[in-house]
């Protein structure tokens, strides 16, 4: 309240009169009223700056929709290489690998027995093989039978060996139809061979069924190994001869040409040893060495 306003007069009756106010407190009280309603408005500002303002929901399902995207596009693209892969192993192995055919010698085996059957013999003689003659019906069947056998043990040894792999990849669903089918058509044709080849055994000696195989396999590994030598001594042999007309492109010297280099041969080697002699004695004692002992001891 100002100082220039005037007291209220208290009537006797109990009532009072408030005098009017001036112009200058009236001034004065609207700007006190102005200056709170700035206030009021800067706070009002202050606070919406202070809180935060929501973020679109349709930003999050954009986001989302992109993220889910790119996670398809790389999920795609890692399983098409994979099956791609995997159809390039197929068709790699759908090739010639498993379209094995018999060796000529089973159809030469059947050659022989019919001119042996021809020429008398019968299946399931008992024939001592010590005495049998060299080109008896029973020694020549025995040999086609054998020549036979090692020419089946390279197939026999390739389905062996790709058994248990063709087996777990069947069983892991790895393996295409094809190539399943083909690698079983050759297993059953090499079951038949083995098969065979035991029962045609039997008929020239009884109970060789259990042996043949196995003898077969160790001519086999003979003639493998002699076979590997033999390529040995041919490169080198063939290498023997390479440096033989390399040596004989080379100009041949003269009489007097090869009597200077033996004489220069010789020069050098009575150099080397001078040299030699040379470096020993310099590796000797010091001189006085053992006359300085020689004169501590007295």
């Amino acid at each position: 309240m100002s100082a220039a306003t005037e007291e209220a007069t208290i009537n006797p009756d109990g009532t009072f009169e408030v005098p009017p106010m001036d112009d200058a407190d009236a001034a004065g009280s609207g700007d006190d009223d102005s200056g709170s309603g700035d206030a009021g408005e800067e706070f009002a500002e202050g606070a919406e700056e202070a809180i935060p303002k929501g973020t679109d929901p349709a930003f999050y399902l954009a986001f989302g929709f992109i993220a889910m995207v790119a996670i398809y596009i790389f999920m795609y693209r890692r399983n098409k290489k994979k099956r791609l892969m995997r159809e390039a192993f197929f068709i790699d192995m759908d090739g010639d690998k498993f379209n094995i055919k018999l060796p000529g010698a089973v159809d030469e085996y059947y050659d022989v027995k019919d001119k042996c059957l021809a020429a008398g013999w019968e299946p399931g003689q008992t024939i001592d093989p010590a005495q049998a003659a060299a080109n008896g019906p029973h020694r020549v069947l025995a040999q086609a039978l054998m020549k036979r056998c090692i020419a089946d043990i390279p197939l026999v040894t390739h389905i062996q060996k790709e058994s248990a792999g063709m087996n777990k990849l069947y069983s892991q669903s790895m393996c295409s139809v094809k190539q399943w089918k083909t690698y079983q058509a050759a297993e059953q044709l090499v079951s038949s061979e083995v098969e065979e080849v035991r029962a045609e055994a039997d008929e020239i000696e009884p109970g060789w069924s259990q042996a043949i195989w196995r003898q077969a396999m160790q001519y086999h590994n003979m003639l493998k190994n002699r076979h590997e030598m033999e390529a040995k001594a041919r490169e080198q042999a063939a290498m023997q001869k390479l440096k033989m007309e390399e040596e004989a492109k080379k100009p041949k010297l003269t009489p007097e040409q090869q009597a200077d280099k033996m004489a220069e041969e010789l020069i050098k080697a009575e150099e080397r040893e001078k040299a030699s002699k040379g470096s020993f004695k310099g590796a000797g004692m010091k001189k006085g060495f053992l006359d300085g002992k020689k004169e501590a001891k007295k």
